[in-house]
């Protein structure tokens, strides 16, 4: 099976948009359908509260005709337009989406950051990890969540094995970020957050890219927008996964990054995986 993941930044502006970055975010969506996968898992989609409109759903129905779609937007006491995800998965897969909160400090729970669906043989679970922020005023919370997280995972785990995805705002090692002297107390480079992934991983999963790929360098997923040069320089971040349980990490065929083209911030990820 191939899942592909990516943080779209703004589903409306890919769908509606007719910027510049609106025309290359379509052009990595054409690519995204060009490979054909079975599941498709979007972060930050900054849908309203109420989900897609009609004209989101009519351009969606359009260009992903066999899929069917489930979302997750933040509604209040959080921001509106903030956050949210999304899967698309096609029509013959039987599936069961689940909305889990995690009772997470302050307005997370509330973010539409975790949808889980449920097949016959495992879970497939996607996860828009909240930022710590600039000044690191949600790093408390942040951790907080981690720690809630990785117990959710693990529940799920002793379920049927699980596959997991998304956004999860931390590089991991210093490989995984271009810079990683430059950057000790940056918001996704904490000791905190990296300990946080760790202690996901040592609950039983396996960071299929590194399982795939090894120590390589170089290879990111996440470039800063407002420096204008991050992505010629390929000064990036690897802070997107695909994870799995260790006990099916051997099934795992692909782990990579999808070619964004001259788009800056996110890059897909993709997995294929013998199921």
């Amino acid at each position: 099976m191939k899942f592909i993941s990516w943080n779209i930044d703004s589903l409306n502006a890919a769908l509606t948009g007719v910027s510049a970055r609106a025309e290359l975010s379509r052009q990595v969506l054409d690519t995204i359908i060009g490979h054909d996968p079975e599941v498709i898992a979007l972060q930050e989609t900054k849908l309203p509260s109420s989900g897609p409109t009609k004209k989101h759903l009519s351009i969606l129905d359009e260009m992903f005709p066999n899929y069917k779609i489930v979302w997750n937007s933040s509604v209040e006491p959080a921001r509106k337009g903030y956050s949210g995800t999304m899967f698309l998965y096609k029509k013959h897969l039987g599936a069961t989406a689940f909305f889990p909160t995690l009772d997470a400090p302050g307005t997370i729970d509330y973010e539409g950051r975790i949808i889980t669906l449920e097949f016959d043989d495992f879970y497939l679970t996607q996860v828009y990890t909240p930022n710590a922020g600039e000044d690191l005023n949600r790093l408390e919370e942040r951790q907080i969540w981690d720690m809630k997280y990785a117990d959710y995972l693990a529940k799920l785990d002793k379920e049927k094995y699980v596959i997991a995805a998304g956004d999860f705002n931390v590089a991991h090692k210093e490989i995984d970020l271009a810079h990683p002297d430059n950057n000790r107390r940056s918001a996704g480079f904490t000791d905190e957050e990296r300990q946080g992934f760790t202690n996901l991983l040592e609950k039983g999963f396996t960071d299929t890219f590194r399982y795939i790929h090894g120590d390589i360098t170089g290879m990111y997923t996440w470039w800063a927008q407002r420096a204008r040069t991050s992505k010629i320089n390929n000064s990036g971040w690897r802070i997107d996964y695909w994870l799995v349980s260790d006990r099916i990490a051997d099934r795992v065929k692909k782990s990579e990054m999808i070619d964004s083209g001259p788009r800056q911030d996110h890059t897909p990820i993709l997995l294929e995986i013998d199921l």
